[in-house]
């Protein structure tokens, strides 16, 4: 029945012009959102996974919206996975530089003898560098995993 209406109307089932413009215009904004969250994680409750998870939700939204070809147009498979394994090395980087310098596993303080701004900036910014790695793998490996489920793995048709 639904195949019948769609080739009879032209349009899927679930197009609506209302939808797709409310999406496009929130998806900026959601994005922008994330980031925030990312940036001042280190300051305030929030952070790189409640980040990552926001960042991740407006791509998951714009292949709910208009379908998964969009999705993948405006975040590619190959950006997606840079960012994922970006993300994962910051972290991992951050942590074992830390332990390189002669601190423990992420104690930041430990990097002042790299760039000397102080044991406290350091705590800071080493937060935020960890924040960004974890917010960029939260994203990709979210929109991954939907794309892969809505998909069948297929990547070809979403849901």
């Amino acid at each position: 029945m639904k195949r019948r209406m769609e080739r009879a109307t032209g349009q899927h089932l679930g197009d609506s012009p209302i939808i797709k413009t409310s999406v496009r215009l929130l998806v900026p904004f959601v994005q922008l959102f994330g980031l925030y969250v990312i940036v001042h994680g280190h300051y305030s409750p929030g952070g790189g996974f409640q980040g990552g998870v926001a960042l991740g939700a407006s791509f998951i939204l714009l292949a709910l919206a208009y379908d998964l070809k969009t999705s993948i147009r405006h975040f590619s498979e190959g950006a997606n996975a840079v960012l994922a394994n970006t993300g994962a090395l910051i972290f991992t980087g951050v942590a074992a530089l830390c332990a390189v310098m002669g601190g423990l596993f992420l104690d930041y303080s430990a990097l002042d003898k790299l760039i000397p701004m102080g044991p406290i900036e350091w705590r800071s910014f080493g937060i935020f560098l960890v924040e960004v790695g974890v917010g960029l793998a939260v994203m990709s490996i979210m929109v991954s995993l939907f794309w892969d489920i809505s998909s069948g793995g297929e990547m070809d048709e979403g849901l």
